[in-house]
């Protein structure tokens, strides 16, 4: 099934969703024992809804980002509670900026280390050219 149909279709099946995300039936299974997503049943099938495949993208983009099972779930948790709660909302952008200063901290070292590897490459270069 090509990207479109899966944006168009209304239901997913564990293999489907295993299909596009490259993972495994386990990972779903296990995400799904985590609390992280919530299929229906039919007998004994899981029917995965939209709001399902987004949560699994978003788990998978959170996960290399860096964030935990644990803070993928609490930021669903908040985004699903009640917004018009000043303190729900408050702890969620608190959550938020904490991520945003972690990876605003990150991408200032992967900078570094570019720059780093960068200049290790350039030294190997140099000398395997004395190689020449």
């Amino acid at each position: 099934m090509n990207k479109d149909a899966y944006d168009n279709a209304e239901t997913y099946t564990i293999s489907q969703l295993a299909q596009e995300f490259s993972i495994t039936l386990r990972s779903i299974r296990f995400y799904e024992a985590q609390g992280l997503l919530k299929p229906h049943r039919d007998g004994k099938s899981r029917v995965f809804s939209r709001q399902d495949r987004v949560r699994l993208k978003l788990i998978l983009r959170g996960k290399r980002l860096g964030f935990s099972l644990t803070d993928i779930n609490e930021l669903f948790h908040l985004y699903d509670a009640e917004k018009r709660n000043k303190k729900q909302l408050q702890a969620m952008l608190n959550a938020i900026q904490h991520r945003q200063k972690i990876l605003l901290q990150q991408q200032v070292d992967i900078q570094s280390v570019m720059m780093e590897l960068n200049s290790a490459e350039r030294s190997c270069y140099q000398q395997l050219s004395k190689f020449d």
